[in-house]
């Protein structure tokens, strides 16, 4: 599919990328670049890449698809180091969770030859580096695609059909919209995860062997969320500190309702938001984003 692919940061997404294409034949070489020499030497050694080098210019180099797997706080760096190195023609994406300030970023740094077709893949774990990375995180999950306004329809064509032979479910979203429904499906969960952690933590000087002993399933799902990358997260938060702020305003107004039911002994109008709630969870279920089995299926 592609002669060569660099791929710019092999952590969790990176290495998995990397895996998925050399698990499908999508490229004849695979490249990385990393800032870390002892991250260069181990994903070659662990066979996720054919050649790895903190000189990101020379990876770049001839490749037909450049995937940026950083921090969103590291793009301008990053693009301003390779942009004279790009291929003409060549196709350039990401990986990241927020879109309206990365994109036009990296539109006016880059040559109009590029095809600048920004991708973000909901999966992930809260394991980082490249020995975390694993060919299947991708399959059966949404990759969302938000092509820039000079890219050729032919290359989001291809760029599709690479995400979709890796396993993902492909939509093509602005990145306004995209921005917003992401605040609401993964950025507020991931900071409520932090700041109960936060609490727990607080608590957990006074009695801290009882705190970790009775961990039931809910704490220990949020304590999974909140291992997340702290850079990775950090950044999340700020570049899309607007859709995030008004989530949170949001939950503060559900959770004070929440608690003035309580207060009052309402039992009725506590059993309508519960029960509203549970449906929810069966519709993610119906829309194959996780499992029904106990425990999530998880091991």
């Amino acid at each position: 599919m592609f002669r060569k692919v660099c791929i710019i940061g092999c952590g969790l997404i990176g290495s998995s990328i990397a895996k998925a294409i050399k698990k499908n034949n999508l490229s004849n070489q695979i490249v990385s670049s990393n800032r870390s020499g002892i991250t260069n030497r181990k994903v070659i050694k662990l066979n996720i890449v054919d050649d790895s080098s903190s000189d990101i210019k020379k990876m770049v180099s001839g490749s037909d698809l450049v995937i940026i797997a950083t921090p969103l706080s590291s793009y301008k760096d990053v693009i301003l180091k390779i942009k004279n190195s790009l291929k003409n023609g060549a196709i350039l994406t990401d990986v990241g969770s927020v879109k309206k300030k990365a994109i036009p970023l990296i539109e006016k740094n880059i040559p109009k030859n590029i095809s600048w077709i920004s991708s973000h893949p909901i999966a992930g774990t809260e394991e980082s580096g490249p020995d975390s990375g694993f060919s299947d995180l991708f399959k059966n999950r949404w990759c969302i695609l938000t092509p820039s306004n000079q890219t050729k329809n032919q290359d989001i064509k291809l760029l599709e059909i690479f995400w979709k032979k890796m396993g993902s479910r492909v939509d093509i979203m602005d990145a306004k919209q995209h921005d917003y429904i992401l605040s609401i499906t993964s950025h507020i969960p991931h900071l409520i995860a932090y700041n109960i952690v936060n609490t727990t933590l607080n608590v957990k000087k006074k009695k801290e062997r009882d705190i970790i002993k009775y961990s039931a399933g809910g704490l220990r799902d949020f304590t999974r969320i909140a291992a997340s990358n702290p850079i990775m997260w950090r950044d999340i938060f700020i570049q899309n500190r607007k859709n995030t702020s008004k989530m949170i305003d949001k939950f503060i107004e559900n959770l004070k309702d929440l608690k003035k039911a309580i207060k009052n002994k309402n039992e009725k109008k506590l059993e309508k938001i519960f029960t509203k709630t549970k449906k929810i969870r069966k519709e993610i279920i119906a829309a194959g984003q996780d499992i029904g089995k106990p425990d999530f299926g998880r091991k």
